[in-house]
């Protein structure tokens, strides 16, 4: 058991050191998601169904930028910390309406320790006009109610109906916070 650790260890950090880094299209099923290459764009999980029935895998390099990340196959910690499933096949906001999705994310051991998984999550939160930090904060409460309070607080990016006058910010926009 000890040995396999070992290997896998040394499969993700000696690509890296000897300058090959990690293409996506080379990872399979069980360490694509949630890994970055390393041209820093994030990897993405696809399913295929072959003639025969037989589901087919792939890695594919997402046009999705990590933040100051390259070279990152996100830890089996970190994915259990944050209540991921390494073998979902794409992502969506909706997730962050589930309290099971958020407590997991806003927990401490996600949170503090797996940087690649809460900037992936900032950045989605973000797209929807959410701050990830607020719905953390409010996931006490009620996540869904949280999450519908801040999206409804006037500070959501306006809709291209709104006639597209963005709302005029005192402070500076938010940041990841890695």
């Amino acid at each position: 058991m000890a040995v396999l650790a070992l290997a896998v260890v040394l499969a993700m950090y000696i690509p890296g050191i000897l300058g090959g880094g990690i293409e996506c299209e080379n990872l399979n099923k069980d360490s694509c998601s949630f890994a970055v290459s390393s041209s820093g764009k994030r990897c993405v999980l696809e399913k295929s169904v072959r003639r025969s029935g037989e589901e087919a895998y792939t890695c594919k390099t997402s046009e999705i930028d990590a933040d100051q990340l390259k070279d990152w196959v996100e830890s089996d910690e970190c994915v259990e910390a944050c209540g991921l499933d390494r073998r979902a096949l794409g992502i969506s906001s909706d997730s962050l309406l589930e309290p099971h999705c958020t407590k997991k994310l806003c927990s401490p051991q996600c949170y503090y320790n797996c940087p690649n998984i809460v900037d992936l999550y900032f950045n989605l939160a973000a797209g929807e006009g959410v701050f990830l930090p607020k719905l953390c904060e409010a996931r006490g409460e009620s996540a869904r109610r949280g999450m519908a309070e801040i999206r409804s607080s006037g500070l959501v990016a306006p809709g291209p109906e709104s006639g597209g006058h963005p709302p005029k910010f005192e402070l500076a926009p938010a940041m990841s916070p890695f």
